[in-house]
């Protein structure tokens, strides 16, 4: 713990510039504590169905995994089956770009980290009680740009999805502590589509060829997140868990209804990522999402009204003749 203090120190000693120099981990340091909360945890009960469709992830093969709950993510959203709720305030984000960190691969995903000591970048108002401090994001993505979202909109997959993971310091005292409980964190989901080039998420592509394996960080200063946010302030919310282990009904999440663009050579760089540290065999890191989850008793709520969403859609139907009584 002493030696990665000290690497933290190293890292925030320029926070203002985007510096390119690169940290090996070495083999012999403690496994880094993850603000994912994936290998590194462990519990006593095994309990989740998984799709053996899918090639799992060490993370999922050798894990402890904590009992299936009625509140798991990520989920299908049913854009008919939504509830639209007048309560539902607007969402309020004010990010301090000097509060970023740095950019890892924990072998999962690749996480870009934040200073959370303070209230200095927080998401406020929407279906949040209180202010949420932002302690990392990361993305999921798939092998091939048909599917790699976690969440889904009427069965639609999207390339890619991006989580903003925030914490409640009001509740809690640290990030490990609000995971594991009830309102502990709020994560905004965005969908990545194919379309247009992102200039802003070329910032962060443009850093993942030093990254290429597990375990390998380098410093990422000044980086505003919310240039990776939709114009559109339309959200789903719904109460739901982490993804990945412990898997614990911690999440208040805040689905934005409004993809993002990005485009293809993009989403290609994320593909580049592998799953192993180097010198072991390679793994390309792709398909680093979780099955979906049943909705349960759950409602998922809106924060606006689609009546008219569903009548435009069964406007544009072909007419059908009327059966003869």
């Amino acid at each position: 713990m002493v030696v990665m203090n000290s690497l933290r120190v190293i890292l925030q000693a320029s926070p203002g510039k985007l510096l390119w120099r690169k940290f090996q981990i070495p083999r012999f340091m403690p496994t880094r504590p993850c603000s994912l909360y994936t290998c590194t945890y462990k519990t006593r009960n095994r309990a989740c169905d998984l799709d053996n469709s899918l090639t799992l992830h060490p993370l999922w093969e050798s894990v402890d995994l904590v009992p299936g709950g009625d509140r798991q993510s990520p989920i299908n959203i049913r854009w008919r089956d939504s509830v639209y709720d007048p309560g539902l305030k607007p969402l309020t984000i004010s990010y301090d770009p000097a509060t970023c960190l740095h950019i890892w691969n924990n072998g999962y995903s690749f996480l870009v980290e934040f200073e959370d000591s303070t209230d200095k970048s927080v998401i406020k108002g929407g279906p949040l009680e209180h202010n949420y401090r932002l302690k990392q994001f990361h993305f999921h993505w798939g092998a091939i740009d048909a599917w790699g979202s976690e969440h889904t909109v009427d069965s639609k997959c999207f390339p890619a999805e991006l989580h903003l993971v925030h914490w409640n310091a009001v509740k809690f005292e640290n990030f490990e502590d609000a995971a594991l409980e009830e309102n502990g964190l709020a994560v905004i989901g965005v969908f990545l589509k194919l379309g247009k080039h992102h200039k802003e998420l070329q910032k962060l592509v443009d850093t993942l060829p030093s990254i290429k394996h597990k375990d390998t960080l380098v410093e990422f200063g000044s980086f505003d997140p919310s240039c990776l946010m939709p114009t559109c302030p339309d959200y789903w919310t719904y109460s739901g868990s982490l993804t990945t282990p412990p898997l614990s009904e911690s999440v208040t999440w805040i689905i934005k209804k409004q993809p993002v663009e990005v485009d293809h050579d993009q989403l290609e760089q994320f593909r580049t990522l592998l799953f192993t540290s180097e010198g072991e065999k390679e793994k390309r890191m792709v398909d680093n999402f979780r099955p979906l989850q049943p909705l349960m008793n759950r409602t998922v709520r809106s924060s606006f009204r689609h009546d008219y969403v569903l009548n435009v859609r069964a406007k544009s139907k072909p007419a059908t003749s009327q059966a003869t009584p």
